[in-house]
């Protein structure tokens, strides 16, 4: 009987995920209450409170959810667009999905719009620097090994890569008329490209 108490814990658990990343998206998070949440999952607020001590927990939860499904991505194709004789391509690639994720309306509402405001300005840039900024380093040094960027310029141009990447995922999530996805993309493979 304990096995399926885990189970049936498990599934709620993913079932409030759910329902938060959806609550949270269509409403944001200050506009989204516990109520509405445990409403939309058939359950009681201690039931919630058994997983999440507090509301911040279950978007932090979402929040990551929605960084980890970005990073997964971006690994996948930065490996399948790997090409020996051009050695953009997988970074590229992985940095053209975090610009896609950009334009989804989850990841711009929960990421980049309440995700600062929650965490904190200093909280969202350690998470985000934990799962972006590692995989952003380790493009930039394969750039190196090739012999594009000088090796003790790794770190800096990775900071300053990923932060590039979090300025135009901003702007996408503002909807800023003056830019679009593809001119985004195409200035950021210019600037990468223009790398020494």
């Amino acid at each position: 009987m304990a096995k399926r108490s885990k189970l049936d814990a498990k599934k709620t658990r993913e079932d409030l995920i759910g329902a938060a990343m959806r609550q949270f998206e269509q409403q944001g998070y200050a506009d989204t209450s516990i109520n509405d949440i445990c409403k939309d999952v058939g359950i009681t607020k201690g039931a919630l409170f058994h997983h999440f001590p507090t509301k911040r927990d279950l978007f932090l939860e979402v929040w990551t959810r929605l960084q980890v499904a970005m990073d997964t991505e971006a690994r996948a194709a930065a490996i399948e667009a790997r090409r020996l004789t051009d050695p953009y391509s997988a970074f590229l690639a992985g940095c053209g999905v975090y610009l896609k994720f950009a334009t989804r309306r989850d990841y711009q509402k929960i990421v980049l719009i309440d995700g600062p405001a929650i965490l904190g300005l200093q909280g969202w840039y350690e998470s985000d620097h934990d799962l972006g900024t590692q995989n952003v380093e380790a493009g930039v040094r394969y750039l190196a090994k090739k012999g594009i960027v000088e090796e003790s310029r790794v770190s800096a141009l990775a900071v300053m890569i990923q932060s590039a990447l979090n300025g135009a995922g901003f702007a996408l999530a503002r909807h800023q008329s003056d830019v679009t996805p593809d001119a985004i993309y195409d200035a950021f493979e210019a600037m990468v490209k223009g790398l020494r």
